[in-house]
């Protein structure tokens, strides 16, 4: 199984290495996709370099997606291309894991109407206005999507990622 995650700099460093290691625990292949494969820098200052940029990417290939938080998500979603390989995790119905400022990404695929979801209280109104159902809450899984707050929230996140994907 293939997990891919979307990054920018100043990704959440524990959103986007919580997650990479559980899944790789796991058994599962985890990639990296960016605008270049240049090496990106998390708020705190860790550092992961892509595996590939998001005109690689071939949903075809990958069981899941993953969106980390922080400010990446905000600069993921200008990419069109990145938009692009999102809508096509929704088409495929996929399992897709967005936390905290992730489901911006979700709100630019034109996603989130009538979907229960959760993410950081920042983005919140973000969610309601583009048709989202907010949820105050560690985890929140709608169908295929699973959205939490903050790292605060990882163990749930990751907990219920896993869950999911066992059953896929």
């Amino acid at each position: 199984m293939k997990v891919l995650m979307l990054v920018e700099n100043d990704f959440e460093d524990l959103e986007l290495f919580y997650p990479f290691y559980r899944l790789k625990e796991e058994g599962w292949e985890v990639k990296v996709a960016s605008s270049s494969t240049e090496t990106k820098s998390g708020k705190r200052g860790y550092t992961m370099t892509p595996d590939m940029t998001y005109e690689d990417v071939r949903v075809e290939d990958f069981s899941a997606l993953v969106i980390p938080g922080g400010k990446s998500p905000e600069r993921v979603r200008i990419n069109s291309k990145a938009v692009e390989v999102v809508r096509g995790f929704i088409k495929a119905e996929k399992p897709i894991a967005a936390i905290c400022h992730g489901p911006q990404l979700l709100i630019s695929a034109g996603a989130v109407k009538g979907r229960k979801m959760s993410s950081w209280i920042g983005i919140r109104d973000d969610l309601i206005a583009a048709g989202a159902e907010y949820v105050d809450a560690e985890v929140v899984v709608d169908g295929n999507f699973i959205t939490s707050r903050m790292p605060d929230d990882l163990p749930a996140f990751c907990r219920e990622l896993i869950k999911m994907l066992k059953r896929y």
